[in-house]
């Protein structure tokens, strides 16, 4: 098994996948692939509080989100930004519960907002991420 927080080896996208032993993680993947033609990249991030390796989906140079592996299950950040706040402030009322609460809780700062979203399963949560993105994507 890989070592996350390991800078040293940087491992490769089945790498990943195995590490986080989440059908849904080959399902967003798949979903941003098909729907958006990303560049998809794997980092290393040195923030104290997300030390390891992560994977960014870019399209256009733009980053849609941001993948952070954890056994089982993966935190997805979605920046909302300037251009996406109307936008993703309008769709909010019908989003579930969780997504509604993780926005009102995250501080905006310098006109963003990072979104960190758990997923483990699909369903309202992942649908609603789908749609965040999606938003995040049109906005220019």
């Amino acid at each position: 098994m890989i070592d996350i927080r390991d800078m040293n080896y940087e491992s490769n996208m089945e790498e990943m996948s195995t590490f986080i032993n989440n059908p849904l993680f080959a399902e967003l993947c798949q979903h941003l692939e098909n729907e958006y033609k990303v560049l998809c990249k794997i980092e290393y991030s040195k923030d104290v509080w997300l030390r390891g390796w992560n994977i960014k989906f870019k399209k256009a140079g733009k980053s849609l989100c941001t993948v952070y592996p954890k056994e089982n299950y993966f935190t997805v950040l979605v920046v909302v930004g300037n251009k996406e706040k109307e936008s993703v402030e309008n769709l909010l009322p019908q989003m579930s519960g969780e997504i509604r609460e993780i926005y009102a809780k995250t501080k905006e700062g310098n006109g963003q907002r990072w979104l960190m979203i758990d997923l483990e399963t699909s369903g309202a949560v992942y649908n609603d991420v789908l749609k965040l993105i999606s938003i995040r994507r049109q906005s220019k």
